[in-house]
């Protein structure tokens, strides 16, 4: 029952809406309406720029970090290494699933990619911190948001198999899971990539404006 309870907790954390109710409250629009219609981080770069972008990806980030951690509740969970990591593991889904079908915005949430950085974080901060730098490697090269989370996510499996060899099966699972996840959630953005119509955040501006004049 407890771990029921639990769960549903994680759930309703990751459901906090970050996007939409910070483009109501400051700026007098639903997030959803506008750039991809996605509630998540890099629809928010987009619409809002990177200010607001940053702070949604990292309360998104957070909701993972303290959904997962729900396990300190269940003292049993302190000591059993094994039983941790698989409740850790579904109490950090629920809260992934609550940000892409949200209770408090109608079920119409974002990807869910920040969530998942959230609860690797909890689980294994080395990988995490390992992913994000992934992901800001990306983000400096080519200003996309979502080829910096697709390639985060990628090389969380990468970390978890290979260079840090998880042993746990489960934890290997949810890995290969997350990867493609991410991937299949953002096929609409790899095709605008391929396409070049992929809209970049608006960070960097000022070393693309030397860029720029540098060539004229």
């Amino acid at each position: 029952m407890k771990e029921l309870l639990l769960i549903i907790t994680a759930y309703l954390i990751g459901s906090i809406p970050t996007s939409v109710w910070v483009s109501k409250r400051f700026f007098g629009i639903d997030i959803r309406d506008y750039g991809s219609g996605n509630a998540g981080a890099t629809n928010t770069y987009r619409v809002l720029g990177s200010k607001w972008g940053t702070f949604v990806m990292v309360v998104d980030m957070l909701k993972g970090v303290i959904a997962t951690s729900l396990y300190i509740f269940i003292p049993d969970y302190l000591v059993n290494e094994l039983h941790r990591t698989n409740f850790m593991i579904g109490l950090g889904l629920a809260s992934v699933i609550g940000h892409v079908f949200p209770i408090w915005a109608n079920f119409k949430g974002g990807k869910g990619v920040a969530t998942l950085f959230g609860m690797a974080l909890a689980m294994q901060p080395i990988v995490a911190v390992s992913c994000v730098g992934v992901f800001l490697l990306v983000l400096y090269l080519t200003r996309f948001v979502s080829l910096s989370s697709i390639l985060a996510g990628v090389s969380f499996m990468v970390f978890i198999l290979f260079i840090f060899n998880e042993k746990e099966t489960l934890y290997r699972i949810f890995a290969v899971i997350v990867a493609l996840m991410v991937v299949l959630t953002h096929q609409k953005n790899i095709t605008r990539i391929l396409k070049g119509t992929e809209s970049k955040v608006p960070i960097l501006k000022y070393r693309d404006r030397r860029r720029q004049r540098r060539r004229n």
